[in-house]
Formats: structure tokens, C-alpha cells, sequence
């Protein structure tokens, strides 16, 4: 089944640490498109921009396929951001293809 992936950052959130976290946190997206499991994956500005600049992004979401909503929590807990508790909110939820 198809889970949505929805992530806060905190407020005081670094470019450093987006840095040191980003290359492991593609990896991991990489590893879920070479399996073919990725649906979409994409950060949220801060602002209604495309490149916010040094404002920064909020978060981000992905939508992927696993085998339970126990299995998406656990990869989701394994994000370098939760380990350097840069999250303020994660939201994991069953998701549904309506269109198209």
C-alpha cells in the first residue's frame, strides 16, 4: 500500500545541518526509486517560491509503497533529521490514488 510521508522542521533549522543530512536522505529516497516503491518525494519552501534562499524549506514529503504502516513509521523514524531531532512534526498516513 501507499503511505504519505508529511515532515515539519524546526524553526531554527540550519543550512549545516540540512547539508550534513541531505546526501544519507537521498540515499535512502534512491534506494525506494531503484525499487521502484517511490512514488513522489519533494520539500516544501518556506515561502511560495521555488528557491527560498537562505528562508529555507519546512520539510518535506513522500508518498511510497510498504508493506505496513508499522514499516513506513520505521523507515521514516531512520531519517538523519529525526536522529538530530530537526522535526517538529511527522505525519505517516495510509494514502489512496484517486486521479489520475
Amino acid at each position: 500500500m501507499l503511505y504519505v510521508i508529511y515532515t515539519e522542521s524546526l524553526t531554527n533549522y540550519t543550512e549545516n545541518k540540512y547539508i550534513f543530512s541531505r546526501t544519507s536522505d537521498l540515499a535512502r529516497l534512491q534506494l525506494l526509486q531503484d525499487q521502484g516503491r517511490l512514488l513522489t518525494a519533494g520539500l516544501t519552501p518556506r515561502i511560495d517560491c521555488y528557491d527560498p534562499g537562505k528562508i529555507g524549506f519546512n520539510g518535506y514529503t513522500v508518498i511510497a509503497e510498504f508493506d505496513s504502516l508499522e514499516s513506513a513509521q520505521a523507515w521514516i523514524k531512520k531519517n538523519p533529521y529525526i536522529a538530530t531531532n530537526n522535526y517538529t512534526k511527522v505525519i505517516v498516513r495510509p494514502y489512496i490514488i484517486l486521479l489520475p
